[in-house]
């Protein structure tokens, strides 16, 4: 059923393109939609690790890091990259120490910047509680809200990778519908198929209620319907 709707999907992505030269180089995100019988009573995030990477090679990262004592911003940003090299890890495109973020990023206008040149932010575990009053509520709306990291991680590059290569869920307690980000149409059926697997046993266990609070699993791109993809029988509901 699964493989059923993702060929669809593409099938459907590449007769779009077609039609527009433009776009076939242009990959749309792969979405998928999860319906719950219950609202949950807490907002909460549940993070996906997946086998196969979202992002494109190209997609912007920015790491945002303590302030080490006794060194300037400058200081600590290049100790943090030199670190990042030292394990390897290429795909963190700038590191901004929370000195920095302070003092530059003070205004709407260059918080705004900082939100439209990444796609992703990551953020020091030590100073995530600090970083919401700092970076204001755009990154938020915009579900750009920085992931906390272990950077004392034994294996850094499985720390950040796991992150950079993983998606979210974001659960409200406002409504009954939410959305991860799943893949993107340039990828294989069978990665896409993989990466949504690897997402429902993440959700099964994670969601509040469990699997039994899954009503309808469906899968969408920005421009196509939504196919379901899973329907729960009445019975799941057991209140």
């Amino acid at each position: 059923q699964v493989k059923k709707a993702v060929e669809a999907l593409l099938a459907f992505a590449r007769s779009k393109a077609k039609g527009d030269a433009l776009l076939l180089n242009e990959s749309e995100n792969v979405h998928l939609l999860v319906t719950v019988w219950k609202v949950p009573r807490a907002a909460r995030v549940i993070r996906i690790p997946l086998p196969h990477g979202i992002r494109p090679e190209t997609a912007e990262v920015c790491l945002f890091t303590k302030d080490e004592p006794n060194l300037s911003a400058e200081q600590t940003e290049n100790l943090y990259r030199k670190l990042l090299i030292q394990n390897g890890i290429r795909s963190v495109s700038q590191i901004i120490s929370y000195k920095t973020l302070k003092k530059e990023y003070k205004l709407f206008e260059a918080k705004r910047r900082l939100l439209n040149r990444f796609d992703l932010f990551l953020s020091d575990d030590r100073i995530r509680r600090l970083l919401p009053s700092h970076l204001g509520k755009h990154f938020y709306e915009r579900k750009k809200a920085p992931l906390s990291v272990n950077l004392k991680a034994r294996n850094l590059a499985k720390e950040l990778q796991k992150h950079i290569q993983g998606t979210t869920l974001p659960v409200t307690n406002k409504g009954c519908c939410y959305t991860a980000r799943i893949g993107h149409t340039g990828m294989k059926a069978d990665e896409i198929l993989d990466n949504i697997i690897a997402a429902a046993e993440v959700i099964a266990k994670k969601l509040p209620k469990n699997w039994k609070n899954v009503k309808i699993l469906h899968l969408k791109t920005l421009k196509s319907v939504a196919l379901p993809i899973f329907t729960a029988n009445i019975s799941n509901l057991d209140e």
